[in-house]
């Protein structure tokens, strides 16, 4: 199988049977790779252009997705006291692409969280419960919902490339 831009796609392939961490683990890293593979291949006026009337971009949409990552594992999960870009006054933040953000900073930024993420499930239980004061989301309730809010991304993604260039691709 190949890519959007015709290079071997290298997405790890969730197993057909494994244990939930393992599952959803596996399962959030191919579409992890997705979500990168979208935007392979675009130049920074692409993937900073909105196509669509809530303004959405492909570049937002990943740097969304790292600070989805931070929320539910470092903060949420693991009890981090770290920031987030959002604001109660400007709830849309992280959706947003600042004029000093590079694509490579954005897409770094997302590798990072990620690898942070996955450092985190590394040493937790499916029924752990979540650090945070307040919540009570389990690691497995965690994951889970990661797998809904990145696959729903990807899906987003694959219209916003079409719309900008016309490539398809799994």
């Amino acid at each position: 199988m190949t890519t959007i831009d015709g290079t071997a796609d290298t997405r790890p392939t969730p197993p057909s049977a494994a244990g939930p961490i393992e599952m959803t683990g596996t399962t959030i890293d191919y579409l992890r790779a997705t979500i990168l593979m979208k935007v392979e291949g675009l130049d920074d006026t692409a993937l900073r252009r909105s196509l669509v009337p809530s303004g959405v971009t492909l570049l937002g949409m990943v740097k969304h997705l790292a600070m989805v990552e931070r929320f539910w594992f470092q903060i949420v999960f693991a009890g981090a006291d770290i920031p987030v870009p959002w604001t109660d006054a400007d709830p849309d933040a992280d959706w947003r692409v600042e004029p000093g953000e590079t694509t490579a900073d954005i897409i770094a930024l997302y590798r990072e969280e990620a690898e942070r993420s996955r450092a985190i499930v590394a040493g937790a239980a499916w029924d752990d419960l979540a650090q945070r004061p307040g919540h009570t989301q389990t690691l497995g309730w965690v994951l889970t919902h990661m797998v809904e809010e990145t696959a729903r991304h990807c899906g987003h993604a694959d219209i916003l490339r079409e719309l900008t260039d016309g490539a398809t691709g799994k």
